[in-house]
């Protein structure tokens, strides 16, 4: 399904799942059933590999300024993506934290909790 182009916020809010999902969940691991995304993945790349990801990482932080969300918000947001990267960019030890630690994911829970509270009309109920 093709995502939506709009700047309202249900459309905002399918491109950051999509995303997020692209980037932290997309594939299983054989073995472990372990979800990673491209940021892992990506992230086997020294320096590019990050700078790749840092990138994508912002874009969400980007749509959620285009929300409107509070500056903490958008602030914590970032640093989710800075501490990522940092860490992240770190020889093997950082491939291993782009595996646990989830940027995305964190940064897509604050934007879901800010949509769920200011745009009720954009929730997605699943039976």
């Amino acid at each position: 399904m093709p995502l939506p182009l709009g700047n309202d916020p249900m459309a905002v809010r399918r491109r950051i799942e999509a995303l997020e999902y692209l980037l932290e969940r997309a594939v299983t691991v054989p073995g472990i059933n372990r979800k990673v995304g491209l940021d892992a993945i990506v992230g086997l790349v020294p320096v590019a590999g990050d700078m790749i990801s840092a990138a994508l990482g912002l874009y969400i932080v980007w749509e959620a300024r285009n929300l409107g969300m509070s500056k903490w918000q958008l602030a914590r947001m970032t640093a989710n993506v800075g501490f990522d990267t940092l860490v992240g960019a770190v020889p093997l030890a950082g491939d291993l934290f782009d595996f646990l630690y989830r940027s995305n994911s964190r940064n897509l829970k604050i934007i879901l909790k800010h949509l769920d509270k200011h745009h009720p009309h954009t929730r997605i109920i699943e039976g």
